[in-house]
């Protein structure tokens, strides 16, 4: 991967398109959580990905093109989000067809609890501002490390287990509000922690 970001770099549009290749399902999916529509979150990547090749020259290579990348979508995103001021995300793990997500089929049941899973997750993450729904996204889905994530949302590593911690703290809170029933049709997708320190 690191020949193909230099050979960009010094001006190879294969190598680029090498680079969309390998990237475009991650940015996608990074897009389409923050944004929670399919066709703004292909807007998005497409044009994370344009701004990435205008901004090929100012690369530190030191550091990771993929966090790098993320850095990118999610700025994009931050800014389409308080641009139409929502203050709503979606993070449905049950995504409309797309050709670079394609998944083993679940049976009838486990469909079931996994669409009420995150029907559940879907509605408590709609109270989180935009900025702690980004690290959670990052920390839980992309696995992402703390420095990873401070790097790529320009904050410190300070900043970001706060707000993890403030993320799961009101997630546990409004999970221990949630009905009984709800609960009991199975764990939520994202593990919620609470008490205790990052």
């Amino acid at each position: 991967m690191d020949e193909l970001v230099r050979r960009a770099r010094s001006g190879d549009d294969d190598a680029f398109s090498a680079l969309v290749e390998a990237y475009q399902t991650p940015i996608y999916n990074l897009c389409y959580r923050m944004l929670g529509e399919a066709g703004e979150a292909e807007d998005a990547a497409q044009e994370t990905f344009l701004r990435a090749y205008q901004q090929l020259a100012r690369y530190d290579p030191t550091r990771s093109f993929k966090t790098w990348l993320f850095a990118i979508a999610n700025h994009h995103c931050i800014d389409r989000l308080r641009k139409r001021r929502l203050t709503w995300l979606s993070l449905d793990d049950d995504l409309p067809p797309h050709p670079a997500l394609n998944e083993p089929g679940l049976g009838p049941e486990e469909a079931s609890v996994r669409r009420e899973q995150t029907e559940m997750l879907q509605k408590l993450l709609a109270h989180l501002p935009p900025d702690d729904r980004a690290v959670v996204v990052m920390r839980y889905w992309y696995d992402f490390s703390y420095e990873e994530i401070a790097e790529a949302t320009t904050a410190t590593i300070s900043s970001v287990k706060s707000r993890l911690h403030r993320a799961r703290g009101n997630l546990g809170e409004m999970l221990a509000g949630a009905a009984p029933d709800r609960r009991a049709a199975g764990r939520p997708a994202l593990r919620v922690e609470s008490g205790g320190g990052p």
